[in-house]
């Protein structure tokens, strides 16, 4: 079988689209829909059904996928690996994915201490759907998320736990008072229905996760200040523009110079489980596996 037809094959199937696995390949369209077609004449079954929008791949072209794609990755591995030693150089490129706060000061820490040992680092910042989406199609090598990847395109590995607390201006503590300590379930919520808001999105996801697990209610307010950031999101709540629901770690510097105080500790904070995600089989790959390995170590300590 022609590994050239198997490549492209791959690359339809993590792109889940001819036009974006031909922009990937460097080729036509139509010379991927040639080459997905003699592969599947070769083969006497069909490996995609095509749809209005990309395709769907058949039973028997994920089963081949899932075969193929690691041994396709490792060739790679091997062949670019020779092409840097010719070259006088073992230098990798990780190409890494995640929210833009938790990667920042999470992740690009730990993996900067490795670009001393040959490691170069390319960072995409994005949602958990448009990480993974991207982690499919072959644009990153390792994906940080939030939502658990399902499937067996992905293998994910539990990273870390952060804890979610309720934080505004200390000027809003004091308006507040002791009433919210006293108070529980959804009486504590009404306390603060009529306060302002920061959130990262009108949705309120922050503040409507943490009032379902503290308060078993959903909030009454609307967002004053909406930032897709939760770095600007701190900002704003430190200069007292609002209550907003962050993760401890993005916090303590501002906790500790108390430009923000917690309204609230409730007995069982409200927490959010960090994935790191790879394409199954591409911890064979060396600088991923120990990137993933760097990463895995330093969670140890954030938890």
């Amino acid at each position: 079988m022609d590994l050239a037809l198997l490549r492209t094959f791959v690359t339809v199937h993590r792109a889940g689209s001819f036009t974006r696995a031909a922009a990937l390949l460097g080729l036509s369209q139509p010379a991927v829909t040639s080459q997905i077609r003699t592969l599947e004449r070769q083969l006497g079954r069909p490996l995609f059904l095509r749809q209005a929008r990309g395709v769907t791949p058949t039973t028997v072209g994920d089963e081949l996928a899932h075969k193929a794609a690691p041994h396709l990755d490792a060739l790679v591995e091997i062949t670019e690996s020779r092409l840097d030693e010719q070259a006088g150089t073992a230098i990798r490129t990780l190409h890494l994915a995640g929210p833009p706060e938790f990667t920042t000061l999470r992740a690009l820490p730990v993996l900067a201490e490795l670009t001393g040992q040959g490691l170069d680092v390319r960072v995409s910042f994005g949602t958990a759907e448009e990480v993974l989406d991207g982690l499919a199609a072959g644009h990153h090598d390792l994906a940080l998320t939030t939502a658990r990847p399902r499937g067996t395109l992905f293998t994910p590995t539990p990273l870390c736990d952060e804890e979610h607390i309720l934080v505004a201006a200390p000027r809003w503590a004091a308006r507040i008072g002791a009433d919210l300590h006293s108070r529980s379930g959804t009486s504590g919520a009404v306390i603060l229905e009529n306060l302002p808001v920061v959130e990262v999105h009108e949705s309120l996801p922050l503040i409507s996760r943490y009032w379902a697990a503290v308060f078993d209610t959903r909030p009454a307010a609307s967002g004053t200040v909406i930032a897709p950031d939760l770095r600007a999101v701190l900002a704003c709540a430190e200069a007292g523009a609002g209550l907003a629901v962050l993760p401890r770690y993005l916090c303590e510097e501002a906790l500790r110079a108390r430009t923000v105080v917690t309204l609230l500790d409730p007995p069982v904070p409200p927490l959010r489980t960090y994935f790191m995600a790879v394409r199954t089989g591409t911890l064979a790959v060396p600088h991923i596996a120990r990137a993933h390995d760097r990463l895995l170590r330093a969670a140890a300590r954030w938890c």
